[in-house]
């Protein structure tokens, strides 16, 4: 057995059934070895990708994502793949080919210091030079990648390494690590503490994050709420935790939030903020926010706790677990009346700018995710319309919705629904996105012909850079600069390219029936959604 085996060898221990990635010479013995093992390997069209799809496939399952490239340029076009699930705490796992140890530090060919690069945005990197602590060294990987606060972990492995002979391969039970213990069980005093101040508060509130998922918390989170029937609102990476239509459900926070979700935030007296980040895009100004009233933070990552505003009852723990001692905890609170005064502010809207020329994007956005299945997957990429689907997308009971949040990765919906689909097969997977992130990886629609994985795919098309535009109108006085994308490629001849089914929507006339074939469609498909490009998201 070589360290090419040895790895191939950890991956199936820990029940890995797919790796997405992209050779080169510095990682070829790895997919080599893998060939022998029963791991489906996916070849991307670009290594940015590969985080991507790994993304989308560990947010599905709650379970780690691999993915694997070469040294050089492979590994540092993986790094946005990475930072993108560092910035939503997903557990990866990225192994990356590096050049023979004797030659590091020489600037070789296709050598890349990648252990250093990403360094800010790794929960852990190992550079292996030990063939011999190969096993250790992928234990503790996968063990920090999906333990404490979620996210990547980064192994590069020499040539020289991966070839060379293991004695004595023997892969451990246990991770123990004396510098790395997360905290799962809530300290008991604050819990009290915490319900202390639920049962005096007049208008509580709970503010609840993607943490929530990666806990796998979200049945507790539904008990909690409902049962003191206590108002909710959530962030982006939140979506999704109560059905959007939900009647404790006020909506999303923050600068691009709803009015009702925003309004019970600045009205409310307690807060209690779980699986979140008290972070700029949900919480513009924390220091105004949060000025007279009582913030419990619930976090895993004692890092978060008080990192933008100081609250006055710090909880460290796992989601999950402090959630089910809270709903274990016997109290008893009123919240009619505060319930009843957010009624007012559901139905205030942001005005839109609608052209009868074109499809309205709020709409169209609003009868996509009503015609698709409960248990659905929606993928929004980044830009307009994360913000169109954010605000306006029905996430029901079973339903999940993802997009790039911490990093607003564009070009992630593609590869992110490639990955979900391949992780359950029999859910609907769709990923809206606009022109400028679907040119940023529509060549992984040959991965997902290659691979037979059938998602349907939404671009919604404006000819520009569509929020970058809106700020140029608002804030630069309509110079639109560096914005413009022009009218190609032209999809109907993409789609054709790619064997994949084609729709227009080119009005509102007719628009609930297109949906509907584009969704029942047999095959992959892509529907081209034209939109007018002074449509604005404020």
């Amino acid at each position: 057995m070589n360290g090419a085996d040895a790895m191939a060898k950890c991956l199936e221990l820990e029940n890995v059934k797919v790796v997405y990635g992209y050779p080169g010479v510095a990682i070829a013995n790895f997919f080599d070895r893998l060939g022998n093992t029963g791991i489906r390997q996916v070849l991307v069209r670009t290594e940015q990708n590969a985080g991507h799809m790994a993304s989308g496939y560990a947010r599905t399952l709650g379970e780690v994502g691999v993915c694997a490239v070469t040294s050089g340029p492979g590994a540092t076009n993986l790094l946005t793949g990475i930072a993108t699930a560092y910035a939503d705490s997903i557990p990866l796992v990225c192994i990356s080919g590096q050049v023979e140890s004797d030659l590091i530090g020489s600037d070789g060919f296709q050598e890349a210091d990648v252990t250093g690069a990403a360094e800010s945005f790794v929960k852990y990197s190992y550079l292996v030079k030990d063939v011999n602590d190969i096993p250790r060294v992928f234990k503790e990987a996968f063990y920090i990648a999906n333990t404490g606060r979620r996210g990547p972990v980064l192994i590069d492995v020499p040539i020289d390494v991966q070839k060379a002979e293991i004695k004595n391969f023997q892969y451990p039970e246990e991770v123990s690590l004396r510098t790395y213990k997360p905290t799962v069980k809530g300290h008991v005093q604050q819990i009290k503490k915490a319900v202390s101040e639920l049962k005096k508060a007049k208008r509580p509130l709970i503010c609840a994050g993607g943490g929530i998922f990666l806990a796998g918390a979200k049945d507790e989170l539904i008990s909690f709420v409902t049962k003191h029937d206590i108002p909710l609102v959530h962030t982006m990476m939140g979506i999704g935790v109560l059905p959007t239509d939900h009647e404790l459900n006020y909506g999303m926070v923050g600068n691009n939030g709803t009015v009702s979700a925003n309004k019970a935030m600045q009205e409310s007296d307690v807060i209690i903020m779980i699986g979140a980040r008290v972070a700029d895009r949900a919480v513009a100004n924390p220091d105004t926010v949060l000025d007279n009233k009582v913030l419990v933070h619930i976090d895993v990552d004692p890092a978060e706790i008080g990192k933008n505003v100081g609250p006055a009852i710090p909880i460290v723990g796992d989601a999950k677990s402090i959630l089910q001692d809270l709903v274990d905890t016997d109290f008893e609170i009123d919240t009619g009346k505060w319930r009843e005064y957010l009624k007012q502010y559901r139905s205030i809207r942001e005005r839109v700018r609608v052209s009868d020329k074109y499809v309205d994007p709020v709409a169209f956005v609003a009868l996509l995710s009503m015609a698709m299945d409960d248990r659905s997957i929606y993928v929004a990429d980044v830009g307009q319309n994360q913000i169109w689907s954010c605000r306006n997308a029905n996430i029901r009971t079973g339903g999940r919705f993802y997009t790039s949040g911490g990093m607003g990765t564009m070009g992630y919906a593609i590869p992110a629904a490639i990955g979900a689909k391949m992780a359950d097969e029999k859910r609907q997977v769709v990923a809206v996105c606009g022109d400028g992130g679907f040119q940023m990886s529509m060549m992984e629609f040959a991965t997902m012909k290659e691979e037979g994985v059938d998602i349907k795919v939404v671009v919604l098309k404006n000819n520009y850079l569509g929020l970058v535009r809106e700020y140029q109108h608002y804030s630069l006085n309509d110079r639109y600069e560096m914005v413009k994308l022009g009218t190609y490629p032209r999809l109907s001849d993409l789609a054709r390219a790619y064997d994949i089914d084609y729709y227009l929507a080119d009005g509102m006339e007719g628009l609930e029936e297109k949906i509907k074939d584009f969704l029942s469609a047999k095959n992959q498909a892509i529907m081209e959604v034209t939109v007018d490009a002074n449509d604005t998201v404020k």
